[in-house]
């Protein structure tokens, strides 16, 4: 058994197919491009496994959510309302 099951005969036949599609001078071209694709996938697999395991702080928060000593934690206040024009009567 070879390679996922393909026998040596299945493996000659395929490269020989492929030698004759691509030519003698492709096939190193086509060998590095296939193993830098190889290479660039696995890493996005491990990033996004990284990214998986280690969760991520919110972005959007600048400050933490206890007081800057890390006693008590901090009030969030609503923004200031629009100033209404006193109503007339």
């Amino acid at each position: 058994m070879g390679i996922g099951g393909l026998g040596m005969g299945e493996m000659i036949l395929i490269f020989v197919v492929v030698l004759l599609l691509f030519g003698a001078k492709r096939l190193p071209e086509i060998g590095s491009s296939l193993g830098k694709g190889i290479r660039e996938f696995k890493g996005s697999i491990r990033e996004i496994e990284h990214e998986l395991k280690v969760p991520d702080e919110p972005r959007h928060r600048t400050t933490p959510p206890h007081g800057p000593e890390g006693g008590e934690p901090r009030k969030l206040t609503p923004p200031p309302a629009e100033q209404q024009p006193a109503e007339q009567q």
